[in-house]
């Protein structure tokens, strides 16, 4: 049984933004240590593996919101669910700005992690607020957001680390936090869709659907694999990038997440090309752009240029395919968007937590080298199990 409750004018591209910019800023909350890990290694006595450890942690704390607390937006009413979620997300922050230890910190970004999940209810929230024909648009408008989140994350932190010190972003974005939950709450329409089972129930069906869509299997292992390459490349980046030839600073490192950026037009053009019932083509566009982008990783080591058309290359390739995998996601059963969302999220998370726990292990081991070999293995996977769903169609259900 499912009910729904919400406005019934549609949204305005004024909320629109609002949401994209909500989305940023909670995903955000969760990359602010990854161009200071060498700074947050020296100020604390950490080795880099250590350092790496903020980073996983924050990944995992994310995929375990996603996978206990997002399907609560098929329970409670979203709005309410949402700006509670921010305001304790902003709370983590704080613990992580005065953090005195690795432990403190962690913690800090365990909670940061656990309920920044918030932008993963505002998307399936706004796809059930628009209709068919532009549900691509807004979905890709939302995920823009949440890239250039991801992304600018590093270039603030960058910024504000170099003018103060590595715990000056957490106090900004608590801030940006609270003034995102104030304005959430002002703005949002009152939005409860009960799936009508117990919160027990609501979490078994979660793993139902997996059983029972293929669509969400096949796409949450191409979200779980394109991320990892996603986390296998930035984090450890800023160890690469903090040691000769290049030698900069957190400043200049955090301004590679500029370069990324790219990557927002790509969540917007998936979008639209959903819309247009071309989700398909984006995907294959996308995981062969994934795979050719690590030929100039290959040169990154030594080549400024080589390693800026490898970031511009990866972040458009994984947005592309990430908004496609969203967009099919959504038409399983619409009614269960955020169940669907909470289960592909999951999956998509986990990649990045990997990939992070690969990366940190590997560019210590064997390097700059070690992280291209193995991203180019990923990504020959992930090309290889899309080609074999595409061989399989006729058997299946529509891969969207």
């Amino acid at each position: 049984m499912s009910t729904s409750t919400a406005a019934t004018k549609p949204l305005s591209t004024a909320l629109i933004l609002l949401m994209a910019t909500a989305t940023g800023l909670a995903v955000a909350s969760n990359y602010y240590a990854q161009p200071l890990l060498h700074t947050i290694a020296q100020q604390l006595g950490l080795s880099m593996g250590s350092a790496g450890t903020v980073v996983i942690t924050a990944q995992l704390s994310y995929g375990a919101g996603l996978l206990l607390l997002v399907p609560l937006g098929d329970l409670f009413e979203q709005r309410r669910l949402i700006v509670t979620m921010t305001v304790l997300s902003a709370l983590g922050l704080l613990l992580s700005a005065f953090a005195p230890s690795l432990t403190w910190l962690l913690i800090g970004t365990a909670l940061t992690g656990l309920f920044s999940v918030s932008a993963q209810v505002l998307v399936p929230m706004a796809a059930s607020l628009t209709d068919p024909q532009s549900r691509g648009r807004v979905v890709g408008t939302l995920m823009s957001g949440l890239l250039l989140g991801i992304l600018l994350a590093r270039t603030v932190a960058g910024a504000l680390s170099s003018a103060g010190d590595w715990r000056t972003i957490y106090l900004v974005a608590a801030a940006l936090m609270l003034i995102s939950a104030i304005s959430l709450y002002c703005a949002l329409p009152n939005h409860h869709q009960s799936a009508g089972l117990s919160y027990p129930k609501l979490l078994k069906s979660v793993f139902t659907l997996f059983i029972e869509e293929p669509v969400l299997r096949l796409r949450a292992l191409l979200g779980l694999l394109t991320f990892s390459l996603f986390a296998l490349f930035w984090t450890p980046l800023a160890f690469l990038l903090a040691v000769p030839p290049y030698s900069y600073s957190d400043a200049v490192i955090g301004l590679f997440g500029l370069a990324g950026a790219v990557g927002a037009v790509a969540a917007n053009w998936a979008g639209r090309m959903a819309d247009r019932g071309k989700g398909q083509q984006a995907t294959t566009a996308g995981l062969l752009v994934l795979l050719a982008c690590w030929l100039p990783m290959a040169f990154a080591g030594h080549s400024l240029v080589a390693l800026l058309i490898g970031v511009l290359a990866l972040d458009f390739a994984v947005q592309l395919v990430h908004v496609s995998n969203q967009n099919a996601v959504f038409k399983v059963r619409p009614a269960a968007r955020n169940r669907l969302n909470a289960g592909y999220i999951t999956c998509y998370f986990i990649g990045g937590a990997l990939g992070s726990l690969v990366g940190a292990q590997t560019y210590p081991a064997y390097g700059w080298d070690g992280i291209v070999v193995v991203g180019a293995v990923v990504a020959t996977l992930a090309l290889a199990v899309w080609g074999y769903s595409l061989q399989r169609e006729s058997k299946l259900q529509p891969v969207g």
